[in-house]
């Protein structure tokens, strides 16, 4: 479910944030602390959640069919998106941040209370750490990473339609598609880096990458959490 989001992240956004804001520019130094205060922000809302809600939201939507929650996850994340993306006013974009933000902290209300300690705790290691490797290698090669993104673009495509297709109609359940998803976005958080430091330095374009990197982080864990249940 949490990947279906991310398409919608890439389509017409360079052009835009390329061009906006321009007068309004901040320096590097804030407008990266600017990025990460956003992503430190959305982390800390999803673990109040899991940490708080995660009862009381499972409750709620015990009754629920699931087309209806897929729905609506589907119009508040992007809802969110296409606020984000639309808007150059940075509390606009901080709001469409937080659209995507809420309903992506009940899809982890709904897996991670459920799981091993054990298995939560790795994955959250895994996560820290592939994602710090990433963001330095984007820093560093931002070039060789930002040649990959219409790669990783169809390449996600693809894995999404194929993994409905075996999964609804072929009722595949391995692990295959798992390990796809942690390759892919381990490399559009690295591309996603890069990326965020050709924009103008702007408030807004600083919260508009912290909403790219923030679905690359949060659908790796996804991926890393299903990957160790698995195994254990």
């Amino acid at each position: 479910m949490a990947q279906s989001t991310s398409i919608s992240v890439f389509d017409g956004r360079k052009e835009e944030r390329l061009n906006s804001g321009i007068a309004d520019q901040i320096s590097a130094r804030t407008y990266n602390a600017v990025m990460c205060a956003t992503l430190l922000w959305g982390f800390l809302v999803n673990a109040a959640m899991v940490a708080y809600c995660a009862t009381p939201i499972v409750n709620a939507l015990a009754g629920v069919k699931s087309w209806v929650i897929l729905v609506g996850y589907l119009v508040l994340a992007i809802g969110g998106i296409v606020l984000s993306v639309k808007s150059t006013n940075p509390w606009i974009s901080f709001l469409g941040f937080n659209l995507l933000v809420l309903p992506m902290g009940v899809v982890l209300c709904l897996i991670v209370p459920w799981m091993p300690v054990t298995i939560v705790t790795k994955a959250l290691l895994l996560t820290g750490i592939v994602t710090a490797t990433m963001i330095l290698l984007g820093l560093i090669y931002p070039q060789a990473f930002l040649g990959m993104g219409r790669t990783l673009f169809i390449a996600l495509l693809v894995g999404i339609v194929a993994e409905l297709v075996a999964t609804f109609l072929l009722g595949y359940r391995g692990a295959a598609f798992d390990w796809l998803f942690v390759i892919l976005f381990s490399g559009y958080i690295g591309y996603d880096i890069a990326k965020s430091q050709m924009y103008p330095k702007t408030i807004d374009n600083a919260v508009d990458c912290a909403l790219d990197i923030y679905l690359d982080i949060i659908n790796l864990f996804i991926r890393l959490l299903s990957l160790l249940n698995r195994e254990n």
